[in-house]
């Protein structure tokens, strides 16, 4: 098979793979002459698209035809443009949809004192400001010793944060840097500060709220003469703190999972988006939680994330979440619609709507129980969405201090970055697999090849238990963790 119809409304098709100029194909009972040559991920007409009327794939309008576009044409930038604008109206439709049927499941991993339930024991510094930074990395360097036992990690997440920042800057970088230390699978935290920077350790204190002294240490380097030796001190201190926790048989309605893509392409949202739906909708089905971020790329799909909000309140606030972040491209100038990049577009993705309406399948079909504020914990069982941006940096980081314990990330062009939490890589494709193996921890690609949707949600169902029981992923063997933080201000 060398074409797909996502939907039978859709007018145009997605090559499975490459097809030349001149060759013979068909799908769902229409034959074609290719009229150009249609690379793997890209779209061709399945009839005659007239100028000014809608492409529509996904069974939704992601784009208006340029010009006159005959049926066997590649279907792309150069014949589409977006139809979105900065304004539109939603209404309240409310959609339900059945929960699939999945026996109970189980991980191995480890019940903090709080009773949240965590997949690694690792000893984090958090810098609370910049300046610190080469301190922190050295105080990693050089306590290395201290990973033994059932202690998994000694991390730090460096930013250039926490001074010269006002207003909203100064907030959302409090609240972030306190959720990651109160992380569960933090099982020590070691907060890190200079003395002098705007984020004091009084206010940090006062953001983190209450906490367990045996779990968390804090150290302003400023105090002491050596902050080297202080520093070790206190990481010691947390290891003989966190060495008590042992891994455990957890019920898998414990786990909070966060969903991201990041160099899509044409095949996102026919393979490896979907496949994460699908494996939304099995943990939801178990009692677990799962997050959708990345607002932007819900511009052009919303509605199909509207329908399914369990109530009007639930629908009030994803309207008002996605028309914020509007608000924020108009206050500086820019329209809503400037993306894709240039590698979606490479891949096969022309416009926003076309490249939302991949990314929201990541949402599976369940219910939305919940519309979270930056940084914002995950209090409900089931389906959350979370505001925040497209950047995988930054929305990785976010859904971490939503309190993800893990994160699936789809690609069809590959990325080497991690998240404080383990990394999931899903290919949308084998080829990406075969050739990014030291990044890729599973292919979605066999969807492509004739994999049913719900084999492979079954598969990264079972795949996640591993993660979460103990095996690592590709961006963990890297040591690849990194966190950013939102910002939107003026730095003084």
């Amino acid at each position: 098979m060398k074409l797909i119809q996502i939907h039978p409304d859709d007018n145009v098709a997605v090559a499975l793979s490459d097809i030349k100029k001149g060759e013979e194909v068909s799908v769902a009972g229409v034959s074609l002459t290719a009229a150009d040559d249609v690379v793997r991920g890209h779209k061709i007409a399945l009839r005659e698209i007239g100028e000014g009327q809608p492409v529509v794939k996904y069974g939704n309008p992601i784009g208006i035809a340029r010009e006159d576009i005959a049926a066997g044409r590649w279907v792309h930038v150069h014949n589409v443009k977006t139809g979105l604008s900065e304004t539109a109206e939603y209404e309240y439709r409310h959609m339900v949809y059945p929960k699939p049927d999945v026996k109970p499941r189980t991980f191995m991993g480890y019940r903090r004192e709080d009773g949240r339930a965590a997949i690694r024991n690792e000893l984090w510094i958090v810098p609370t400001v910049g300046c610190v930074n080469s301190i922190a990395n050295t105080l990693v360097r050089n306590n290395q010793h201290l990973v033994t036992g059932s202690i998994d990690g000694l991390h730090t997440f460096v930013h250039p944060y926490g001074c010269s920042q006002m207003g909203t800057d100064h907030e959302q970088t409090r609240k972030l840097l306190a959720a990651l230390v109160r992380h569960p699978n933090a099982g020590g935290v070691l907060v890190l500060s200079l003395g002098c920077e705007n984020l004091t350790q009084d206010q940090f204190k006062a953001e983190l709220g209450e906490w367990d002294d045996r779990r968390v240490k804090f150290l302003v380097c400023q105090d002491f003469e050596d902050e080297y030796e202080e520093g070790a001190k206190l990481l010691s201190e947390l290891a003989v703190y966190a060495g008590g926790f042992k891994r455990e048989e957890i019920p898998a309605s414990e786990l909070v999972v966060g969903m991201k893509c990041g160099g899509s392409d044409g095949l996102s949202g026919i393979t490896a988006n979907p496949t994460v739906g699908r494996f939304s909708d099995r943990l939801v089905a178990l009692g677990g939680s799962t997050v959708l971020t990345e607002v932007p790329e819900m511009f052009g799909a919303e509605n199909i994330l509207f329908s399914r909000c369990e109530n009007d309140a639930v629908f009030g606030k994803a309207v008002s979440m996605v028309n914020n972040f509007k608000d924020y491209f108009v206050s500086h100038g820019q329209v809503v619609y400037e993306n894709p990049s240039p590698g979606n577009k490479a891949g096969g993705i022309t416009t926003l709507e076309d490249k939302s309406c991949g990314c929201v399948q990541k949402g599976g079909s369940a219910q939305i129980v919940d519309v979270l504020e930056y940084a914002e914990p995950v209090t409900k069982k089931g389906l959350n969405l979370l505001s925040g941006p497209g950047n995988d940096l930054v929305s990785a980081t976010d859904l971490t201090a939503a309190g993800a314990n893990l994160i699936l990330f789809t690609t069809g062009r590959g990325t080497p970055f991690g998240a404080p939490v383990p990394t999931v890589k899903i290919s949308t494709n084998t080829a990406l697999y075969e050739k990014k193996k030291n990044w890729i921890d599973f292919n979605a690609g066999t969807v492509a090849e004739g994999e049913p949707l719900d084999d492979a949600g079954d598969r990264l169902l079972d795949f996640v238990l591993e993660i979460a029981s103990g095996k690592r992923t590709h961006s963990e063997d890297r040591d690849a963790r990194e966190i950013a933080i939102f910002k939107d201000g003026v730095t003084l």
